[in-house]
């Protein structure tokens, strides 16, 4: 190992402390002077982000990439807005989440702190250098970015801004570290750094989930794939159900929200699918359907398990038809990928079944797949989906970036007085 890696996660350590000292209205201002700095340099960052545009359109880069690497004035609004947001939210460190008094007379109690140093590790998606620093920074966190090399100068030119907020706050810029330099093998460097990272997040494609998860000495939590559901119950309001495939498929396909299948009632597809492919289609989308989808809708092409199992992130939809709640349950028990399942329905016994048995991070009641998002459940901004059932499930705000532990009050208790008294 070079020790480039080490060094840098070695001053985001030290600048952990710093931040972890801070408190709520101090960690609040840095986060405005963070959302002000990106303002500020938006052509900066415009220019860097052309650049890798070029360079990825030159390589032949396409389709969601392309569209998850592209900023514009836009969408640099919107990481200004999101930075803003988080720095408004309800900081989590020092809440108290538990309080007991023993019948010893102790004062038990669970208390929120920063995890530390958070490694992130993400692709194609400059705005998570902003979002990544801001949420872990309000959570009194310190972050190691590595993000992928095609997003490398928006990277460097965002991280730039906010290492010149922190400076103005008097506040080391290691606090926000970026690892510029993206050769591979300092991605494996990091992940055996046990010593200085504390949680490791990997967010991307499942060739780098797999590629984190199975080299990684540090603890990981994974944002993996969207494999999202639409169930269609026979007792769906049915306009509504082709609103709910319409977001979810189409609105932005490219990204792990978006709807990569639909199960339809029988009871209901022969009036309803038809006529909801169509419009689909009609949209843009591509349909790959199962044997009775096609006799309703002969313009799908056959649909295979791989497609049932697969995260398109393009405008491709895989339908099929079920015969029953349970049918639709066990098709998703069998492909799902723990991320947001939805069900459209105005059967309360069908909903509140679909929501007992359905085990992933979000489960909505007719409403779009979209919504399983940080910014859209109140979070502000995300670090992640975690899709891995361990200190955090579902989209990752504030909270998730802290951990609980014991704060135990006392005025002199021993667990043994006897044993105190006879050495005393």
């Amino acid at each position: 190992m070079s020790g480039y890696v080490r060094d840098l996660a070695r001053r985001a350590r030290a600048a952990s402390h710093v931040i972890a000292k801070l408190d709520a209205p101090r960690r609040g201002a840095m986060l405005e002077a963070m959302a002000n700095a990106v303002e500020q340099g938006s052509s900066d960052i415009l220019s860097a982000n052309a650049h890798d545009m070029a360079r990825a359109e030159k390589a032949g880069t396409t389709g969601a990439m392309l569209d998850r690497l592209r900023l514009d004035e836009g969408r640099v609004a919107d990481i200004v807005a999101a930075i803003r947001e988080i720095g408004e939210l309800p900081d989590p460190v020092g809440e108290v989440t538990r309080s007991q008094a023993m019948p010893n007379g102790l004062k038990v109690e669970k208390v929120r702190i920063p995890l530390g140093l958070i490694a992130m590790i993400y692709e194609a998606r400059p705005n998570v250098t902003a979002d990544a620093a801001a949420l872990c920074l309000r959570a009194g966190n310190a972050v190691l970015l590595r993000g992928g090399s095609e997003a490398r100068d928006s990277n460097i030119a965002i991280a730039a801004c906010l290492h010149r907020a922190l400076r103005e706050q008097g506040l080391p810029p290691e606090a926000v570290t970026l690892v510029e330099d993206t050769a591979r093998e300092h991605v494996l460097e990091l992940l055996q750094l046990t010593d200085l990272i504390d949680l490791a997040i990997p967010r991307g494609g499942e060739k780098l989930i797999h590629f984190v998860a199975e080299n990684a000495r540090v603890p990981v939590i994974k944002h993996y794939k969207g494999v999202c559901h639409l169930y269609v119950d026979k007792a769906a309001d049915l306009d509504l159900a082709l609103q709910l495939a319409i977001d979810g498929k189409l609105s932005r396909p490219g990204v792990c929200n978006a709807l990569e299948t639909m199960l339809v009632h029988g009871d209901v597809a022969a009036e309803w699918l038809p006529g909801a492919l169509k419009d689909l289609q009609s949209r843009g989308a591509e349909i790959r359907g199962c044997k009775r989808t096609r006799e309703l809708f002969p313009d799908a092409s056959l649909a295979t398990d791989e497609d049932y199992d697969r995260e398109f992130l393009a405008p491709v939809l895989a339908v099929k038809v079920v015969d029953s709640i349970d049918d639709a349950l066990a098709h998703i028990q069998r492909f799902t990928s723990d991320h947001t399942e939805v069900i459209v329905s105005r059967d309360t016994d069908a909903v509140d079944r679909f929501i007992r048995e359905i085990r992933s991070s979000a489960v909505v009641v007719n409403a779009s797949s979209r919504f399983n998002d940080g910014g859209q459940l109140g979070l502000g901004a995300e670090i992640g989906i975690s899709t891995t059932r361990l200190h955090a499930y579902g989209p990752m705000g504030l909270e998730s970036l802290t951990i609980e532990r014991y704060v135990v009050r006392g005025e002199g208790q021993v667990r043994h007085p006897d044993v105190v008294a006879a050495q005393g």
